[in-house]
């Protein structure tokens, strides 16, 4: 059997699920790309899409519900200066394609006479990051549901006070297809797989809960007996060690975050000020700050989306660009910012490959991949052991944070007490309150752990969620606000 090359099977997995079945080809996306074009624009695309998807979950013991989707679709977009005109259907024809055309070429006042000429067709370079298979398909539905049960029984055979356990199993393939005005064209095909723990200890009348899990772009043979145990002990020991916590003490205080998830603090609160609609419109912290220092020294912020296998990869973004490596922040410098085709012509820059979207039915948006720090030279013992009096927070739940002036607030699930360099015990209801652009000049040490999450985000912006991922090494940070309930 004879292979062809990784992005033209991709392109060619991508007409077969989505034109030759609607009897569409080339031409007739030429065609429709045309009738946008006869008006005059800047930018057009087509972007098809058809995924498939599936969710099992288990709670006391049993399979509670099993879920199984197709969708399929094709979004049709015009920009002309900073308007966006944009169609949808999921009714994949050459005559919903040409009704969307003519409707989002109106965006703009009609040109000279006579058709605008079809591009040269152009193969967009693309990546090989993760394999192009159906993760539903790697395991079939009995071993899912063993799979599940073998999570329940191993949570609770650690330990008598697990009271509860609740597992989830989500895989889901995804195949895209860009076509631009210039005749551009680009595909991808993307596994995504998900396995969640979520446990409930009870002790003395009390309850409390803790969760572990993880995924990526690989099958569902990744989740073998010793990645299982992974995310059940995470899980079973942040609920345990949650149930001897004590109310968290307040105030301004020295905060160490520990190295991975945490890094959803960095995501949110420094990650979304950094993308290009908000420093185009002016409305970020960091709007017009490009070669100033933003952080302190040893500070390095990537966005890097060219991760093997990674959650936020991707091998073109949904605007049929490349995904890149980019340094936002470097020792400390702002080198730049996330930007999609959009963003990055009208603010005379190169598309960054983060133009993402969460589906046909969307317009693209410039969106974080995976965003991390890198690491820095200090063991994460040493980095504890400075604390005279402060919190060290090993895990994070829901934080938001306004774009404007900075300001975040996160809650953290699992985190301690440190006095004179010793971890005294763990501590309930900490909030972390603080600005973005302010907390970064106030990093003080940084460990040589970082890690990257376990493949477990997912980020909301504007009504739309895409999968990401986050990562950071032990952090110090001085003088930040906790909110706590003592």
């Amino acid at each position: 059997m004879i292979s062809r090359e990784p992005t033209i099977e991709r392109l060619a997995t991508a007409q077969q699920l989505l034109l030759t079945p609607f009897g569409l080809d080339e031409t007739h996306l030429a065609r429709a790309l045309a009738e946008i074009k006869a008006h005059k624009v800047d930018d057009a695309d087509l972007y098809f899409q058809y995924t498939r998807s599936e969710g099992w979950s288990l709670e006391e013991g049993n399979v509670k519900t099993g879920s199984f989707s197709i969708d399929q679709g094709v979004g049709v977009r015009a920009v002309s200066g900073e308007k966006t005109a944009f169609a949808y259907s999921d009714d994949i024809s050459e005559a919903s394609l040409l009704d969307a055309a003519r409707t989002v070429r109106a965006i703009s006042a009609a040109g000279g006479a006579g058709r605008a000429k079809a591009a040269a067709k152009k193969i967009a370079s693309s990546r090989s990051l993760y394999p192009g298979i159906d993760p539903i398909s790697t395991l079939d539905s009995t071993a899912k549901v063993k799979l599940l049960e073998k999570v329940e029984k191993l949570a609770r055979g650690r330990d008598p006070r697990i009271a509860q356990v609740m597992a989830g199993l989500a895989s889901e393939y995804d195949v895209v297809l860009v076509a631009r005005a210039d005749g551009t064209l680009a595909a991808d095909v993307r596994p995504l797989v998900r396995l969640s723990v979520t446990v409930i200890a009870e002790q003395n009348g009390r309850r409390e809960i803790g969760s572990g899990g993880g995924g990526g772009r690989f099958g569902l043979a990744y989740f073998g007996d010793e990645q299982i145990a992974e995310y059940v002990d995470h899980a079973v020991s942040s609920a345990l060690t949650n149930l001897e916590s004590r109310p968290a003490p307040a105030g301004e205080m020295t905060v160490v975050l520990g190295p991975g998830w945490p890094g959803i603090l960095l995501h949110e609160a420094i990650g979304h000020g950094l993308e290009g609609d908000f420093n185009r419109k002016g409305s970020s912290a960091f709007s017009g700050r490009i070669g100033q220092r933003v952080a302190a020294k040893g500070v390095t912020v990537l966005d890097d989306g060219t991760i093997a296998d990674r959650r936020g990869s991707l091998n073109v973004d949904d605007e049929g660009n490349a995904s890149q490596r980019n340094v936002l922040i470097e020792d400390g410098i702002l080198k730049g910012y996330i930007q999609d085709a959009l963003n990055a012509r009208l603010m005379k820059v190169k598309p960054t490959g983060n133009g993402r979207r969460e589906s046909y039915a969307h317009v693209p948006m410039p969106r974080m991949t995976n965003t991390y720090m890198l690491g820095g030279d200090r063991h994460p013992d040493e980095i504890v052991a400075s604390i005279k009096k402060g919190l060290y927070a090993t895990n994070f739940g829901g934080g938001q944070v306004d774009i404007t002036s900075g300001k975040f607030v996160f809650s953290a699930s699992e985190a301690y007490w440190v006095e004179n360099g010793k971890i005294q015990y763990p501590v309930k209801g900490a909030t972390i309150v603080g600005n973005g652009p302010d907390a970064l000049t106030r990093v003080t040490m940084i460990g040589n752990d970082m890690a990257l999450d376990s493949g477990v985000g997912t980020c909301g912006k504007e009504g739309q969620s895409v999968p990401v991922g986050v990562g950071q090494p032990t952090l110090r940070i001085d003088g930040l606000t906790v909110g706590g309930t003592a």
